[in-house]
């Protein structure tokens, strides 16, 4: 076994006083802070020759600084090869089409089969650590049957970089997320802002909710019908570009609105009945879907390493396309 890598930062004069995480980030720049902070809880961190396990402990001019980088560590989640669908990919990151049904990262009853195992296999060991054992490079997510496009960094650089501009969510930087959904009805206006802070629902855990203002976090969708695609508005083709990015944002801020997504049994249950309204090609197509209408159809962002801005789209999958061109027929 090789020796861990000995990474030594020693604080000049002209050093700041400040935590420990942040010196080393300052420092380290290719070592993602919360990783730093990881290190240092597990003892791989001295301060002038002794060991320390508090990541805002003060420093300043004058401190030597010992970081021992530990061997890698196998990514618990075991590599499968699953076939992924890759938009894009160079020594930094890795963007992947992923398609409706498959999980991002293994949790409770999903221990295999999720992105995380197809990327460990086609990535190899270069991403283990990155973002945890668990998420291995994973910036953002998507639900499990909402299908499109995510990106996933390869190394320590690429995730602090990405997980930067994701939290920022584009204020500062050329970060874009854009969606298509199929709603039951036609929102007016056709073109707005839902501004809505969203929380854990206190009567269903497992279910978001919209919260009054001050409580939970905020939460800002833009949306813009793009289409009718059948001659009585019962359904809208909507494109939503975020602001933020919610668990479950786009679904329950539609719903909130009352038009939720086609095929949503969480947040539009109670809008089955107006399946029976769709024609029987429509209905057939509907149920096919077997899932919320919503599609990850644009991202762009930010080149982690050379700052060049990136863009990617993803049209419709098939499922989403049979169903449209289903509603269309019978206009």
């Amino acid at each position: 076994m090789s020796e861990p890598e000995h990474r030594r930062v020693a604080l000049g004069p002209e050093a700041l006083v400040e935590r420990l995480d942040r010196a080393l980030a300052r420092a380290l720049p290719d070592i993602s802070r919360s990783r730093l902070q990881d290190l240092v809880r597990a003892g791989h961190v001295r301060r002038d020759g002794s060991e320390t396990r508090d990541p805002a402990l003060k420093v300043g001019p004058g401190h030597v600084l010992d970081l021992r980088m530990p061997e890698p560590v196998a990514a618990e989640p075991e590599a499968e090869s699953l076939g992924l669908v890759i938009a894009y990919e160079d020594d930094d990151l890795i963007v992947i089409d992923k398609p409706a049904g498959l999980v991002v990262h293994p949790a409770p009853g999903h221990e295999a089969g999720t992105l995380v195992n197809g990327l460990i296999a086609h990535c190899g060991a270069s991403l283990s650590g990155i973002g945890g054992v668990r998420r291995p490079g994973i910036v953002h997510r998507l639900d499990k049957d909402t299908s499109g496009l995510l990106v996933v960094a390869k190394n320590d650089r690429a995730h602090q970089g990405l997980t930067a501009q994701f939290a920022d969510h584009g204020r500062t930087g050329p970060l874009e997320r854009a969606y298509l959904a199929l709603t039951w009805g036609i929102p007016e206006p056709r073109a707005g802002t839902i501004d809505a802070n969203l929380a854990r629902s206190q009567r269903n855990w497992e279910k978001i909710a919209v919260v009054r203002e001050g409580e939970g976090r905020r939460a800002i969708t833009h949306y813009r019908v793009e289409a009718s695609p059948d001659r009585e508005g019962l359904v809208a083709l909507v494109r939503c570009r975020l602001e933020t990015g919610r668990t479950h944002q786009i679904r329950v801020h539609l719903a909130h609105r009352g038009h939720p997504l086609l095929g949503d049994a969480v947040y539009g249950g109670a809008f089955k009945t107006k399946a029976a309204r769709l024609g029987e090609d429509a209905r057939a197509a509907l149920h096919a879907l077997g899932r919320q209408a919503l599609h990850a159809t644009l991202l762009g962002f930010a080149h982690p390493r050379t700052g060049e801005t990136l863009r990617f789209e993803s049209p419709l999958p098939p499922d989403m396309v049979a169903l449209v061109a289903a509603l269309e027929s019978r206009a």
